[in-house]
């Protein structure tokens, strides 16, 4: 499972600075005023050869009252759900009272605890470190979040001892993992217990049944699957501290660790922000996705078209994948749902050979060019695969990184096309060959720089 650092510290030390850092995003929110965050904030972060999630969390204050001390509660089940802890200090402001008091706090938890001081550009590392050696934790490692400066080292020193864990995408064992996420009560179990054929995991008509993630293999039609049942993620002013205080990170846990993702959803219900988060993080790690939609049955028919409409507006990001009205308790659907997982691993996995990409890539402009940039042509020539689950394709060509978002969503829908990639995302990587004649212009001799100088001036070639 992939190992978990929570960000700790008092307020305004830069700690959602450093979450976008290490995730490579803006997901969390960053301004110059104290408790902006409040919430913990769950994201994917990588620096090679480690992969982990990382929690943002609000400001530890000495004395919190109303909203600090909500936000100490959150800020304590971080700790609690980390492996590791980044106490992230402030380099210009230096050591204060405040950060005294959050060592104290971590210095209770028990957890392995790495110092990172924060701000620390164009400082001598060993000056701007010093007085924060007396924590204890070991040595501090100066970085500057805004900057993205020392992340690695600061990721290699918080997670030393760790292996690194290979990502799901690198198939590590024959059977397909499946992981099922969706909110409470929507109907996890009861597709689990029907596809493999048994009472496998609780059912119960009350939210929260599931507490953590439960895998369960069978085998069908000669193929092996290993299920996983996670809990249901809701939203937080609904969530028992005691009983769910782990949801999240189980669950982005298992995204991670499958190949095929079931997104469900309740016909009977509004499909809802949260629904759209945890499916988009699901599609951000690049895994495959089929999207059930649970408790047909039970809709009245003259609804089901405004049923339809509503997955398709708030679900367009999901485009790709397959969308499937079943009954888990009845089993209607259910059949076509688990061929739907089969197919979109499949593609997923799907080996593409480079003269094949390339004669789709060649087709694809064929049909419709590459638009000017800066008055010269984007000529994009070959192809290749880059990778697997999701599929990679890699495409070289001259001024290729300027190819516009319009035109690499239409590449896209052509490989798409082409290979069968239906249920997966499809990543497109355009890199630009190195000029040729770069560098030629030292080598000319004075007598033909000066006659290119002349033909120039003429508009000749």
């Amino acid at each position: 499972m992939l190992p978990v650092i929570a960000l700790v510290g008092r307020p305004n030390v830069g700690k959602s600075t450093l979450f976008n850092a290490l995730t490579g995003t803006r997901d969390a929110l960053v301004a110059d005023v104290p408790g902006l965050t409040r919430d913990r904030k769950y994201g994917y972060g990588r620096c090679e050869p480690h992969s982990f999630i990382v929690v943002d969390t609000g400001g530890l204050v000495e004395t919190p009252r109303g909203m600090h001390e909500l936000m100490a509660r959150q800020t304590a089940r971080a700790i609690e759900e980390a492996d590791r802890v980044v106490f992230l200090v402030d380099g210009q402001s230096g050591l204060d009272a405040a950060d005294r008091f959050v060592a104290d706090v971590l210095r209770r938890s028990g957890k392995p605890v790495t110092v990172a001081v924060n701000k620390s550009e164009d400082r001598d590392p060993a000056v701007v470190t010093a007085e924060f050696h007396g924590f204890g934790f070991g040595e501090p490692v100066a970085i500057s979040a805004a900057h993205r400066r020392g992340i690695d080292d600061l990721v290699e020193v918080a997670l030393a001892g760790m292996a690194p864990v290979a990502g799901a995408g690198e198939e590590q064992e024959r059977a397909i993992r499946v992981c099922v996420v969706g909110r409470p009560n929507v109907g996890k179990s009861t597709l689990i217990n029907r596809l493999v054929g048994e009472e496998r995991v609780i059912t119960f008509d009350e939210p929260g049944t599931t507490r953590d993630a439960v895998e369960v293999p069978f085998e069908r039609d000669g193929v092996s699957y290993v299920l996983i049942d996670t809990a249901g993620v809701r939203r937080r002013s609904r969530v028992d501290e005691g009983l769910e205080k782990w949801s999240v990170i189980k669950t982005l846990q298992a995204i991670d660790d499958a190949h095929v993702v079931i997104c469900i959803v309740d016909a009977r219900d509004a499909i809802a922000e949260q629904d759209a988060t945890l499916f988009g993080l699901a599609a951000e790690r690049g895994r495959a996705i089929v999207v059930a939609v649970n408790k047909w049955d039970h809709v009245d028919p003259g609804q089901r078209d405004t049923i339809r409409d509503q997955v398709a507006l708030r679900l367009r990001f999901l485009e790709f994948a397959p969308v499937h009205y079943i009954s888990a308790l009845h089993g209607s659907g259910v059949g076509n749902l688990i061929d739907a997982v089969r197919s979109a691993h499949a593609a997923a996995m799907r080996e593409m050979a480079t003269p094949e990409l390339t004669r789709v890539l060649e087709a694809a402009i064929r049909q419709h060019q590459p638009p000017l940039v800066r008055g010269r042509r984007i000529r994009l020539r070959y192809a290749h695969q880059g990778g697997r689950n999701p599929p990679v394709i890699v495409v070289h060509g001259a001024q290729a990184e300027r190819t516009p978002e319009d035109f690499r969503r239409y590449l896209v829908n052509c490989f798409r096309e082409a290979f069968r990639l239906e249920g997966t995302p499809v990543r497109v990587d355009f890199r630009s060959e190195d000029n040729p004649f770069a560098g030629r212009r030292d080598k000319l001799t004075p007598r033909q720089r000066r006659t290119r100088e002349r033909r120039k001036r003429r508009g000749e070639r």
